[in-house]
């Protein structure tokens, strides 16, 4: 069982930055793959980014390529989403999820479907 704590999120003009945290309780942390989903009104939850076990490995939805960086820091037990470049277009509460993959260092889980576990979410709005 892993409990997952978000914060980060915020108020940012245009074109500004934030960067979400998600703080994991537990001792192994390392074993999780990573995710930051995001769910704007009157829509799906969608993936944001995601990142294996391992850190080695990353993907970023097509819609935050180059403007969003998922990594992680094992020793702290956080997965971390920094935001450049926001647009109007990507207020939305944003979660943070996470799977226990115990042997597999390289898999990047994207799908809601393959998480087990979610935080309580983080606000993001982007005023244009």
């Amino acid at each position: 069982q892993v409990q997952l704590v978000e914060s980060g999120g915020g108020l940012v003009q245009a074109g500004g930055s934030l960067r979400l945290s998600c703080v994991a309780s537990g001792r192994t942390f390392s074993s999780y793959a990573m995710g930051w989903f995001r769910q704007a009104p009157g829509k799906e939850r969608e993936v944001v980014a995601a990142i294996s076990r391992s850190g080695g490995r990353t993907y970023d939805a097509d819609s935050v390529k180059g403007r969003f960086t998922i990594s992680r820091d094992n020793a702290k037990n956080t997965v971390y989403l920094q935001m450049n470049s926001l647009k109007a277009e990507d207020t939305a509460v944003y979660y943070c999820a996470a799977v226990d993959l115990g042997w597999d260092y390289y898999s990047v889980p994207t799908k809601e479907r393959e998480y087990d576990y979610w935080g309580q979410g983080t606000q993001v709005t982007v005023s244009s």
